[in-house]
């Protein structure tokens, strides 16, 4: 195995990988388990009373919760439901919980003949409950935490444990088109907040029992549904258990959503470009699943995780594989112009202005020259102007309701720009620096790869002011070693440029036709490298 996904030491995170292991995988009987608690204690008093005074101790003030009680069909034994109002399905719990305790339960058994009050759990359990998602639970503890996650607890009396159903009632939007990713060409299908639904896609839309799903909680008090998402047979297994490993190593109040998930687990947190992808496409994370990589689903959120990743990543879209690949290999390379533009064209523009007039044709310098005059700011602060008021109002954009956010977009940089021109504060071809600039970063498919690119622009923009070209030389120079040496869960961020893998080229710069990719992305060490056994494109004579 090559050395190459070895990160070295350093001071922010050590990364172990990648030699094959066999995973410890988490055993969990039911999803909804959760964490042991050490100070947890049997419930010692068996009466239904008792029951619900330990309950209430525990629970405190919350109006929301229900108790039920009722007898037994025929018999003096007590019984009682616990419940939380709003998160519970009351049809499905009096269907299939309540009516055949109460008009099918049969007193004429063994277990009752006998009087062993134990045994009309194991009765309740395997005979009468017509639900699949039950269990016996010993601990208090255990029964509060499953009540305030959804679940119906069932106390018998004269019996020291719990039965826990899961009665949920399931609380989510309808499956839509994802609003960040959009296509022209693809599927018109994105995740939602609800886990289980999310799981369900995948395993709809895959169809094969090697794709692997991890169950875990995160959160020290919210307990959060987590799942981790791998090929068996494809995924490297050292890749899949330092994802374990980092995702068990979290301790934290609560995580709301994904965004905290990539913060706690990634290699570096102080470099702005992401190290997870996020993506709300299923299309997308199956892909990624396909050449190797590890997704991670949360369970309140429709933005899922996907590592390792690479730089090439956030400039790739599914669509690029939906159409011929000579189109599609001309758009990404679009895109890898506008990534450019939108990180050094205001730069280049205060270097040639500031320092480098020599260097402009006579005739476009004597035309910057003329739209220039009269403004009273050098080219350093005339660009911070206008790039901070189109951050401004693409912030303000977003955050508006849609059709007020795009009309704040389009007609506030309109008026802004000619205000400001008609003002003389800025030139006019300030203006449209900036212009072309905000619009090649909105042909990053990524969003969270674009703010970085917005972000390191003014750095770019101080040092063109400071050295000129040279300074946006250096800074080039300086973000190049700094993605060199970054590593996604081991794997090198700018690869394949970074050591340079030739085989991983057929879908780097451009994409080559599928006969020719036909391997799986050598840079993650995939079990199986092969993904196409044709290896050339089919001609038709």
């Amino acid at each position: 195995m090559s050395d190459e996904l070895k990160p070295r030491p350093s001071r922010k995170r050590k990364t172990r990988l990648l030699t094959p292991k066999k995973l410890s995988v988490p055993s969990l009987s039911m999803p909804d388990d959760p964490v042991d608690d050490s100070s947890a204690h049997p419930m010692a008093d068996h009466g239904i009373t008792a029951h619900l005074q330990r309950m209430q101790e525990q629970i405190g003030a919350n109006a929301d919760v229900r108790t039920r009680e009722f007898y037994l069909r025929d018999t003096d034994i007590r019984a009682a439901l616990v419940y939380l109002d709003g998160l519970t399905d009351l049809d499905f719990l009096n269907e299939n919980v309540m009516k055949p305790l109460m008009l099918n339960f049969s007193p004429a058994v063994h277990a009752l003949e006998t009087e062993n009050r134990p045994d009309v759990m194991d009765l309740v359990k395997d005979r009468y409950l017509t639900v699949n998602g039950v269990k016996r639970v010993a601990t208090s503890t255990e029964v509060v935490t499953h009540v305030f996650r959804g679940n119906t607890a069932l106390f018998i009396d004269g019996v020291a444990e719990a039965l826990v159903i899961e009665a949920k009632q399931k609380k989510a939007r309808n499956i839509e088109e994802p609003l960040t990713e959009a296509l022209v060409r693809g599927p018109r299908l994105g995740f939602n907040e609800n886990l289980q639904d999310n799981l369900a896609i995948l395993r709809q839309l895959v169809g094969n029992p090697d794709l692997k799903i991890l169950p875990y909680q995160v959160g020290r008090r919210t307990k959060k549904e987590l799942a981790i998402v791998y090929f068996e047979g494809i995924a490297n297994d050292e890749l899949v258990q330092e994802v374990q490993n980092r995702i068990a190593r979290i301790d934290i109040d609560d995580v709301p959503e994904t965004g905290y998930i990539e913060l706690l687990i990634q290699d570096n947190y102080l470099t702005p470009f992401p190290q997870l992808q996020n993506t709300e496409r299923p299309d997308r994370l199956i892909a990624a699943l396909m050449e190797g990589r590890v997704g991670i689903l949360l369970d309140g959120t429709p933005f899922t995780l996907i590592a390792p990743v690479t730089f090439a990543m956030f400039l790739q879209s599914p669509e690029d594989y939906y159409q011929r690949w000579i189109p599609g290999s001309l758009i990404r390379l679009l895109r890898y112009f506008s990534a450019f533009v939108s990180l050094y064209l205001p730069s280049i523009y205060i270097s040639f202005v500031s320092f480098h007039q020599g260097l402009i044709p006579t005739t476009l310098a004597i035309s910057i020259a003329a739209t220039r005059e009269g403004v009273p700011f050098p080219s350093i602060i005339e660009s911070l102007i206008m790039e901070i008021a189109i951050e401004i109002l693409r912030e303000a954009g977003l955050r508006l309701p849609r059709p007020v956010g795009q009309t704040v977009g389009l007609v506030g940089g309109l008026v802004i720009g000619e205000a400001a021109v008609q003002a003389g504060i800025v030139s006019p071809i300030m203006v449209m620096v900036v212009s072309l600039t905000a619009i090649s970063s909105f042909a990053i498919p990524e969003y969270a790869g674009g703010i970085s690119l917005r972000l390191l622009r003014f750095g770019a923009m101080v040092c063109a002011a400071v050295l000129g070209l040279f300074g946006v030389i250096f800074f080039f120079l300086i973000i190049l070693i700094h993605l060199v040496k970054l590593k996604s869960f081991g794997v090198p961020y700018i690869a394949p440029a970074a050591p340079i893998r030739w085989s991983d080229w057929k879908d780097f710069l451009i994409r080559l036709p599928q006969g020719i990719s036909d391997k799986r992305p050598q840079m993650l060490f995939p079990k199986d490298q092969v993904r196409m056994r044709q290896t050339s494109p089919t001609k038709r004579k």
